[in-house]
C-alpha cells in the first residue's frame, strides 16, 4: 500500500524532473565516454603480443613510397620535404606504381584520401621520429586518435539517427514512466543505442587492437543515413562519396541511397544523390583529371555557361544540379584529354582482383560455407550463347546479383517504413552492411565490424532484434581475435585456435540466420497465415528496448 501510494503521487514537479534527469544525462555520458576511452587504451596494451602488425607496416610503407617520389620529383631536399613535395609526391605516385607494376600487380589497393592520410602521417612520423622503423609501436598513435574520433562521431549519429526515427514513429514510444515526454524517450532510446556502439567489443577490437582503418566510413554512412532521412539527398550522395574516397567498400552499399528515393518515385531526389557523389568525387579526383591548361579552361567554360543558365532559370535545388553538371563535366574532359584514372584502376577495381577466393582467413558467411562444398570464387554456373555474345555467369557474378537485389528489397522496405512512420527504417538502414558481408565473396572477416556497428540502432526498435545486434557483434569479434592468433600461433593459444576453426561452419549458419532476421523485418513483409486479425499498426504501441506489440 505504501508502494502503491508513493508511485500514485507525484513526488518532484516537472521542472525539478527534468533537471535531474539531464544532470544524470551529462553523468551518464561523460562516465561512458572516459570508460570507452579506458576501454580502448587497455585494448592497445594488452593486445600487442598478437597485434597483426601488416596492415601498420603497409600503411607506413606506401606512406613512405609518397615521400620517395615526393624526393624524386623535388628539385632539392627543401622542396621535397615541404607539403608542396609531398602533395606533389602524392599526386605522381597512382602512375609511378601503375608503371612499374608486373602483370597489374600494384600491390596498393588505398584509395585516393586513404593514400593523402597515410603520407601526411608518414610525414609527420619522419619529423619527429627520424630514427623509428616499421615496428615501432608508437608510429600508430596518430591513427588511433583517428579511429577514436570516428569511433566517436559514430555513436553520436547513431544517436541522433535512432532518436530521429523513434521521435517520427507512431507506434514505437512507451508509455512508461508517464512522466517521460515523447522526445525524452526518444532520447533515452537513442542514448542506449549510441552506447552499445560506443562499446562495440568487435569495433575496439579492430581499431586498436588490430589495429584497422574500417572504422573511418561509419560516420559518413550513418550521417548519409541522417541526411536522407531528413531529405539533404545532395549531401547524402556528397558524404558517400567522401567515405568512398577512404575505403572503397562503402560503394557496395552506396546504391541502397539511389534506390531509396527510386522506390518513392522520387526520382529527382534520386538524382540529387548521384549529384552530390559525383561532383565530390570529382572535387577529390580533379588534379588528377585535369592535367593541362586546355582541360582547365575547358571545365572553365562548361562551368561559366552552367552559371548563366543557372540564373536566367527558376530551378528549386540549382545548386546541386550546377555541382552535378560540373562533375559530370570534369569526369568527361578528363576522358579525353588524356586525364588519369590510375587512382581509380588501383584504388577500387585492384581490390576487386587482389583476393580471387571465394573467403579470406576465417569468415562466417554463405561463400565459407560454398568453399567448404568446394565451390570456388570462378566457378561457372550458366554460359549461353546468344548470337555472336557470350553469355558467362559465374559464381563470383551470381553473389553479387544476390547481393544486389537484397539491397533493391532493403532500399523498398526503408521506402515503406518511412511512410508508415516505422523504426524498422532503421534495420533497413542496417541490413546492407550485414547482406554485403553475409551473401558476398572475397570477404574479409573484419567487414562484419560495419554491421555490428550500425544494427546498434535495433535498441531503438525492439528486443529481439536488439539479441540479435549482440549475437552478430559477439561473432564479429570472435572473426577478428581468429586471425589476430592465427598470425602470431603462440603456444597458448593454439587450443583456442583449433576450436575457432571447429565452430566455423556453425558459426556460419548462425549469423546467416540472424542476417535473414534483420532483412525479414527491413522488408517489412508479415506472412498472412500468422496473422491473427488487423494489425493495428498505428495504434499499437511499442516499447523500444522492450517487447514487440502483440497483433490483434
Amino acid at each position: 500500500m505504501i508502494a502503491q501510494s508513493v508511485l500514485g503521487r507525484t513526488i518532484l514537479s516537472t521542472r525539478a524532473r527534468q533537471i535531474g534527469i539531464r544532470i544524470f544525462a551529462i553523468l551518464f555520458i561523460f562516465t561512458l565516454f572516459l570508460g570507452g576511452v579506458q576501454l580502448r587504451r587497455w585494448t592497445g596494451q594488452n593486445t600487442r603480443h598478437v597485434r597483426y602488425q601488416h596492415d601498420i607496416v603497409n600503411a607506413f610503407y606506401w606512406g613512405q613510397e609518397t615521400l620517395k617520389e615526393a624526393r624524386r620529383l623535388s628539385p632539392g631536399d627543401a622542396s621535397a620535404n615541404s607539403w608542396t613535395g609531398l602533395f606533389r609526391g602524392y599526386l605522381a605516385l597512382y602512375d609511378r606504381v601503375k608503371e612499374k607494376a608486373y602483370k597489374s600487380d600494384y600491390g596498393l589497393d588505398y584509395p585516393p584520401l586513404r593514400l593523402l592520410t597515410m603520407a601526411i602521417w608518414s610525414k609527420q612520423v619522419r619529423d619527429g621520429f627520424p630514427w623509428v622503423d616499421n615496428e615501432h609501436p608508437k608510429l600508430v598513435n596518430p591513427l588511433l586518435k583517428i579511429n577514436l574520433v570516428c569511433e566517436l562521431v559514430s555513436a553520436a549519429a547513431i544517436f541522433l539517427l535512432v532518436r530521429l526515427c523513434v521521435r517520427r514513429s507512431l507506434h514505437a514510444h512507451s508509455t512508461w514512466p508517464a512522466w517521460l515526454s515523447r522526445e525524452q524517450r526518444a532520447s533515452i532510446c537513442g542514448l542506449a543505442a549510441a552506447s552499445v556502439a560506443w562499446l562495440e567489443p568487435s569495433m575496439i577490437l579492430d581499431a586498436h587492437g588490430w589495429p584497422q582503418w574500417d572504422v573511418w566510413i561509419l560516420p559518413f554512412y550513418l550521417f548519409a543515413a541522417l541526411a536522407a532521412l531528413k531529405n539533404r539527398w545532395f549531401w547524402c550522395g556528397c558524404l558517400l562519396a567522401l567515405g568512398a574516397m577512404l575505403k572503397g567498400q562503402l560503394l557496395f552499399v552506396a546504391p541502397f541511397f539511389v534506390l531509396w528515393p527510386l522506390w518513392q518515385k522520387r526520382w529527382l531526389s534520386a538524382l540529387r544523390v548521384l549529384a552530390g557523389f559525383t561532383a565530390t568525387a570529382a572535387l577529390i579526383v580533379s588534379p588528377w583529371l585535369l592535367r593541362t591548361p586546355r582541360a582547365w579552361i575547358a571545365f572553365a567554360v562548361v562551368a561559366g555557361a552552367s552559371l548563366l543558365v543557372a540564373l536566367r532559370c527558376k530551378l528549386p535545388h540549382k545548386g546541386a544540379w550546377i555541382a552535378g553538371i560540373l562533375g559530370v563535366t570534369a569526369f568527361v574532359i578528363g576522358a579525353f584529354s588524356g586525364g588519369s584514372f590510375a587512382w581509380f584502376e588501383i584504388g577500387f577495381l585492384y581490390g576487386t582482383k587482389h583476393y580471387p577466393y571465394l573467403f579470406i582467413s576465417s569468415c562466417y558467411n554463405l561463400a565459407s560455407l560454398l568453399a567448404a562444398a568446394g565451390w570456388s570464387l570462378k566457378d561457372s554456373l550458366l554460359s549461353a550463347h546468344v548470337g555472336s555474345v557470350h553469355f558467362h555467369l559465374t559464381l563470383q557474378w551470381a553473389l553479387r546479383l544476390f547481393f544486389v537485389g537484397a539491397v533493391a528489397l532493403c532500399a523498398r522496405g526503408a521506402a515503406r517504413h518511412l511512410r508508415n512512420r516505422d523504426p524498422r527504417v532503421l534495420i533497413a538502414i542496417t541490413a546492407p552492411w550485414l547482406l554485403m558481408f553475409a551473401l558476398l565473396g572475397q570477404m574479409q572477416e573484419r567487414y562484419l565490424v560495419w554491421g555490428a556497428v550500425v544494427s546498434a540502432v535495433a535498441l531503438g526498435v525492439n528486443i529481439r532484434l536488439s539479441i540479435i545486434h549482440f549475437i552478430i557483434s559477439a561473432a564479429s569479434m570472435t572473426m577478428i581475435v581468429h586471425v589476430m592468433l592465427v598470425d602470431k600461433k603462440l603456444d597458448a593459444t593454439l587450443r583456442a585456435i583449433d576450436v575457432l576453426h571447429g565452430i566455423r561452419p556453425y558459426a556460419s549458419v548462425l549469423v546467416l540466420v540472424c542476417v535473414a532476421l534483420y532483412f525479414w523485418d527491413a522488408l517489412g513483409w508479415r506472412i498472412p497465415a500468422l496473422r491473427r486479425g488487423a494489425v493495428k499498426t498505428a495504434t499499437s504501441p511499442s516499447l523500444s528496448l522492450g517487447p514487440e506489440p502483440e497483433e490483434a
